[in-house]
């Protein structure tokens, strides 16, 4: 069963350049799933000292899966989310994640409350606000992925 979503994507293949699967934020049987199956993973990260010490894990998790199911998987980067340019913290995190020398992205995603307006509304980012700094954020993000393709 952990090799069905890999199949089906490649049967859908020659009608989509690209697939993004999202999973809960939990290493669990979907997230191995979507592992196995992918290429490239992109990790959110909540920019704070907790989630660093999680962020380890997965990345040893990802590593596994590599190792023993899907050689072609990669990290594509770490996005930073909930980032408070302007406060200390957020800053010295991002720097220590560079320092360990983590693929942290250079897109980072700014706090707002319009991502829970988006999910109440079952609404796009895209089509709620348009010319919002999250949203463009998420653009610049796309973007910078596009190009690492």
């Amino acid at each position: 069963k952990i090799f069905k979503l890999r199949d089906a994507l490649k049967q859908l293949s020659s009608q989509f350049d690209l697939v993004f699967i999202d999973t809960a934020p939990a290493f669990n049987f979907y997230t191995l799933a979507a592992l196995i199956a992918g290429d490239r993973v992109v990790i959110p990260f909540d920019c704070d000292v907790f989630p660093k010490r999680a962020l380890q894990t997965l990345i040893e998790n990802v590593l596994e899966t590599q190792d023993d199911h899907n050689d072609r998987l990669e990290i594509e980067g770490i996005v930073v989310n909930q980032f408070q340019s302007q406060a200390k913290l957020p800053r010295e995190v991002v720097q220590q994640l560079k320092d360990e020398g983590l693929p942290v992205l250079e897109s980072m995603l700014p706090p707002s409350v319009l991502m829970k307006e988006s999910h109440q509304k079952n609404l796009p980012l895209i089509y709620l606000a348009a010319d919002h700094k999250l949203t463009l954020a998420y653009v610049t993000l796309f973007d910078e992925i596009e190009a690492k393709k």
